[in-house]
């Protein structure tokens, strides 16, 4: 695409996306089927006027299913409907699963039929509905009601993203309509996309990067491929097979990804990859130069409260491989430091992000809200709240940004953030440890893997066996310890805390 032109610039109802790309031409490839774009905004309108039967407007619908139709066409759907989108990671488990339902008060959860069966009846709350996906498509396709494109405001709520905090549990990002549909259009014009492009989606469609694997895409009238990989060579024999044209990763799975073999046919159709969820290091950025010399790389940086922040130009990627590079369209992003001021180059500051990509805050908690959605600084040109990164970055004189580190505690392991809390809390829970600490140490694969230090509870001498088949029962995959320490005490600070930077050089973080 070119630049941006003006009437792109304004936000329109995010279910508009389902009405974009040209009509006979594919837009979702199914594993049984593919739907045209003439398909999508049919089922779109179809699934929305089911939903419009059975909630009312503003209630939040909440998915727990793996990638398919339902997940891919749920984000537009209840945005039609005037409701609420709670995309659930599939890989989280029962606990973390209830929180999400008990604090959006979803009124609706519809997922795998395997993984509603894990849920205990005390799980969802009160007078949330629960309905597998294809008793939901079976019913939805009974309705004699089909929705047409809305004409919402595009500053009403669309989604509530979950992402953990350094601190407690996971939280509700929310986004409207026009923070989704403007992500859309932005990475939609910097990444090139065009109607002939093909993208294989194989991040998770909770995830704000995952979504906009799909919402990017049908912006530029492209096709959409729904990956569940088992193994990473599943994925460059996907891109061979649908002639993949776009790949989003994270770095842990790109340090995967150059291991497999690529065939002659995944490589040339492939037009642009692209990295976000922790930084791409200069050895993995020299192997898919490689492995993909005529494809384009693009790095960027993002959080799910202001959806992307910055992407480097892939022009860029050679000489500055540790850049974060510039602001995307749509974003404004200033480097500030503890006064306020705007720093000079060369100087460490805080991220603040400003424009219309910031999201409206967490969902029922003001406190944390507060802390992170604050004004922008003075010498913003967009003005209103900004985000408040508590990322340490660096502009040169260039005016290219450079990561320098993070203010909170968060682990970021295999592309995803972790709150040590959430961690520290399951362990406690056991009943087998008195003390807990979750520590992220760096990792190549991982990004960085983690660790827990626990001092054992009284009584507890199977406490190491049990502790692991504990955590497993409790915790997704992503969020399992690679190592247990055991310590008869942990260190102490002035303040009678426990001291984790202590702890961190103890182990080698």
């Amino acid at each position: 695409m070119s630049d941006i032109p003006d009437h792109d610039q304004l936000p329109l109802p995010l279910d508009h996306l389902a009405e974009r790309g040209p009509r006979d031409a594919p837009a979702l490839v199914l594993k049984d089927r593919t739907l045209s774009h003439a398909d999508l905004a049919q089922r779109v309108a179809l699934l929305a006027g089911w939903l419009g039967a059975q909630l009312d407007k503003g209630d939040r619908v909440a998915s727990w299913a793996a990638k398919g139709e339902l997940t891919c066409m749920l984000p537009l759907a209840a945005a039609r409907a005037g409701m609420v989108h709670v995309p659930i990671n599939p890989l989280l488990k029962r606990a973390q699963v209830a929180h999400i339902l008990g604090d959006s008060g979803a009124r609706l959860l519809i997922g795998t039929k395997a993984r509603l069966g894990t849920l205990e009846a005390s799980d969802s709350p009160p007078g949330c509905a629960i309905l597998d996906e294809d008793g939901a498509w079976s019913a939805a396709e009974q309705t004699s009601h089909a929705l047409p494109a809305s004409a919402h405001d595009p500053e009403q709520l669309a989604a509530i993203l979950y992402t953990s905090g350094s601190t407690g549990k996971p939280k509700g990002v929310m986004l409207s309509h026009a923070n989704m549909w403007l992500g859309a259009v932005s990475v939609a014009h910097y990444l090139g996309l065009a109607d002939d492009d093909v993208t294989l989606a194989v991040l998770p469609l909770s995830f704000d990067y995952g979504q906009s694997q799909l919402l990017s895409t049908w912006y530029a009238g492209g096709c959409a491929v729904p990956l569940d990989y088992l193994f990473p060579r599943d994925v460059p024999k996907a891109c061979a097979r649908h002639a993949i044209t776009t790949l989003a990763a994270v770095p842990p799975l790109w340090v995967q990804l150059i291991e497999a073999e690529w065939p002659e046919d995944a490589v040339t159709s492939l037009r642009r990859v692209t990295n976000s969820g922790g930084a791409l290091t200069p050895e993995i950025i020299s192997a898919l130069r490689s492995i993909l010399p005529e494809t384009r790389i693009f790095p960027m940086y993002g959080l799910t409260e202001a959806f992307r922040s910055t992407y480097l130009d892939p022009a860029l990627v050679a000489d500055h491989p540790t850049s974060m590079g510039r602001a995307i369209p749509f974003a404004e992003i200033l480097v500030v430091d503890q006064a306020g001021e705007i720093c000079g180059a060369g100087q460490e500051g805080e991220l603040v992000h400003c424009g219309p990509l910031v999201a409206q805050g967490y969902w029922q908690d003001a406190e944390r809200t507060a802390e992170r959605f604050r004004p922008a600084p003075a010498a913003s040109h967009y003005g209103g709240t900004a985000v408040w990164s508590g990322d340490r970055v660096m502009r040169d004189e260039d005016g290219l940004l450079y990561f320098v580190g993070r203010r909170d505690a968060m682990i970021k392991s295999s592309g995803n953030r972790i709150s040590p809390q959430e961690i520290e809390s399951a362990a406690l829970a056991t009943g087998l440890v008195a003390e807990a600490v979750a520590l992220g140490i760096a990792d190549e694969r991982l990004g960085q893997a983690i660790h827990l230090v626990v001092r054992a509870a009284e009584g507890t001498p199977d406490a190491g066996e049990l502790l692991p088949k504990a955590l497993a029962r409790e915790l997704p995959n992503f969020m399992q310890p690679h190592t247990i320490h055991w310590c008869k005490e942990l260190p102490l600070n002035p303040n009678g805390k426990i001291d984790r930077t202590t702890l961190a050089q103890e182990i080698g973080a």
